[in-house]
């Protein structure tokens, strides 16, 4: 019996490890603090995640507490988030795989304006930093998020 269950402990312990191995650190998926284009400090908190080779993300935390019960207010009318809460909401949508450590080909939601953007990201200086493209035809600007987990 003890024996099977130093086996079983390092069968597990084994399966951990290669589990945590196998974590691309140059995948976009995890959680990462959205900064503020002007006071550069955390905005928010965004869990992406990969499901079928599709990358999306969705508000977990809005870091002033003024603002937790934020609505998609600006969205617009035929957007099933307009008048939703913020936290909770998926706000990333669609992006898949367009070479290393880029995805592209999906939506970006801006809820402070209800506005949607072409989006794209690319994973940066060795996975702690992810670059956010969000644009129309040519016009956009580009976020620096910061991984947390």
């Amino acid at each position: 019996m003890t024996v099977l269950l130093s086996r079983f402990c390092i069968m597990m312990f084994i399966a951990g490890v290669s589990t945590t191995a196998l974590a691309d650190p140059m995948s976009p998926v995890g959680t990462w603090n959205t900064i503020d284009d002007e006071t550069k400090k955390p905005k928010s908190l965004v869990r992406i995640v990969e499901k079928d080779g599709v990358i999306s993300g969705t508000v977990e935390k809005i870091v002033d507490p003024a603002k937790q019960d934020s609505k998609c207010d600006e969205c617009a009318g035929d957007d099933p988030r307009k008048g939703q809460a913020v936290i909770g909401m998926t706000i990333l949508t669609g992006l898949k795989k367009e070479g290393d450590n880029v995805y592209g080909g999906g939506k970006i939601l801006d809820p402070n304006n209800g506005k949607t953007y072409n989006a794209k990201v690319t994973v940066i200086d060795g996975g702690k930093k992810l670059e956010m493209r969000g644009s129309i035809l040519f016009l956009g600007r580009t976020q620096t998020w910061i991984r947390v987990d």
